[in-house]
């Protein structure tokens, strides 16, 4: 196989990349690393055509002596027995303010990229080393931790309550308070050298004073009173009719 690839960097930065294997781990696109394991041995997800593999296995980078560099790639599917080597080298040669990558080398697989198309397997791969290539590009050299800070070192930030400048605080004295003010500072002064048991219990006055409720009329107090005043009508008509046969 054959493949080329243009990246707008310098080779002198692909070169130092590959120089560090944790670096050439980082630009493999989607590489999920082994915890304490060398750098570049993990588990790949490669999608070819509608199929997605997943492979595990180990890359390695080496230099040669004629500036390329040889990459060897050994992997098996992670729920299969197929297997897939790569046996690649990559020559780098400085072109228009960048880069040009011409990898060249052999592949074989077995397994279940074995039965698919050719070319959908060639695509994928060129896709793969195109990225890879890339990713070489962006690399970037982890930066050195440093010491830890000390107990005496560590900035300890000021406490909350801590007193700050005083700032002034302008009250309008001369604007009249509001009524809800002046009616609680009348309930204070009237609850003065009160005992605590009468002012819990002392009822609020103003506008939060309880609304009384309607009293109501019971029907037997006024049938009380209507009983009189109909007996009293009654006999006065009676007065009067007698007295007009009279004067008859």
């Amino acid at each position: 196989m054959e493949h080329q690839v243009y990246v707008p960097a310098p080779s002198a930065r692909l070169r130092d990349a590959l120089a560090d294997p944790e670096r050439v781990a980082r630009a493999v696109p989607g590489l999920q690393q082994d915890a304490g394991a060398a750098p570049g041995t993990g588990r790949l997800k490669v999608r070819i055509g509608g199929h997605s593999i997943t492979y595990r296995g180990a890359l390695r980078v080496s230099a040669r002596d004629d500036g390329s560099y040889a990459v060897d790639v050994d992997a098996t599917e992670a729920r299969g027995t197929g297997t897939v080597r790569l046996a690649l080298v990559l020559r780098l040669a400085d072109a228009d303010e960048g880069c040009e990558v011409t990898v060249t080398g052999t592949a074989s697989a077995g397994g279940r990229a074995a039965e698919l198309p050719a070319e959908a397997v060639e695509s994928a791969a060129a896709r793969l080393l195109g990225r890879f290539v890339e990713g070489l590009a962006e690399a970037e050299p982890e930066a050195p931790a440093g010491p830890a800070p000390t107990v005496f070192e560590t900035e300890v930030p000021p406490p909350s309550l801590a007193p700050g400048p005083a700032e002034p605080v302008e009250v309008p004295i001369e604007e009249p308070l509001p009524e809800i003010f002046a009616e609680a500072a009348h309930a204070r002064r009237t609850m003065i050298g009160r005992s605590a048991e009468e002012v819990d219990h002392a009822p609020p006055r103003g506008r939060y004073a309880p609304v009384p409720a309607p009293q109501t009329v019971a029907a037997n107090s006024a049938l009380r009173w209507a009983a009189p005043a109909a007996a009293f009508a009654l006999a006065s008509a009676i007065v009067v009719t007698r007295a007009l046969r009279k004067r008859r």
